[in-house]
């Protein structure tokens, strides 16, 4: 196997279940090297909470998930140091609102990662350049749109070098005119090799820059090919349902 098909995320038989009610019902799914995968389906069939799993911000139930080749529900494994392979990034960017935006992203690699604040602060500058923000540094997340605020949020990710990073809803939370900024930051993010994993409701993105479009629906997975596959000739029902739903809404 060369190292562009090696998974990064390797996903076998997730099952997720809160209190009688099973969200996620036996996910197999396998996520390669610099691959962007787009998970798209209705509310309610368990994007978010698949995402969540990933990372153990949710435990699952059942199954095995394996990340850079550790099995990160293994007894024992240190979770905080996966943790660190595995960016994530939230639609409500989840900021310290006392923090400037340098003091958000240097705070996991000075606490986490143990690095001097010398260097943190290296890393953090060249993390908000990255994202178009060497300016706002010393600005505090309410002294930014919410735009600039997500952007900081993906700096905080990239800053501990992330072998993946997973995108909940990163824009929906945003103002119509702020959304681009976000989205151009994730299309260099792609062109720079970064294997990201994203849920979102921006299928124009999806169309335009994903490798592999992921349709979830109730649970599972119904189906999932390049962008023009499942936008274009899907081969489910339920996905041609929900594909010329979201086409008349368009």
């Amino acid at each position: 196997m060369t190292a562009i098909d090696r998974p990064i995320l390797e996903v076998q038989g997730l099952r997720k279940s809160f209190g009688a009610v099973e969200v996620l019902k036996g996910i197999d799914f396998r996520l390669r090297e610099r691959e962007l995968a787009f998970i798209i389906g209705p509310s309610g069939s368990g994007k978010s909470t698949f995402l969540r799993c990933c990372n153990r911000l949710e435990e699952p139930s059942s199954g095995a998930i394996r990340v850079d080749g550790t099995d990160i529900l293994a007894h024992g494994v240190d979770i905080n140091a996966v943790r660190r392979r595995i960016g994530m990034v939230f639609q409500s960017f989840n900021l310290y609102p006392h923090m400037t935006a340098l003091g958000n992203v240097t705070l996991a690699l000075r606490l986490a990662s143990r690095k001097s604040k010398a260097e943190a602060t290296d890393i953090g500058q060249a993390a908000l350049a990255r994202v178009g923000l060497a300016e706002k540094a010393h600005a505090y997340p309410g002294e930014l749109s919410g735009g600039q605020q997500q952007r900081v949020a993906i700096a905080r990710a990239l800053a501990l070098e992330p072998k993946i990073v997973l995108f909940d809803e990163p824009t929906s939370a945003l103002d119509p005119e702020l959304v681009g900024s976000v989205l151009q930051v994730m299309r260099d993010l792609r062109e720079a090799g970064m294997t990201m994993l994203v849920v979102s409701h921006e299928l124009q993105f999806a169309r335009a820059a994903a490798d592999r479009v992921v349709f979830m629906e109730d649970g599972v997975i119904v189906e999932q090919g390049p962008p023009a596959q499942i936008f274009g000739d899907p081969q489910q029902a339920r996905t041609r349902a929900f594909v010329a739903r979201i086409d008349g809404h368009r």
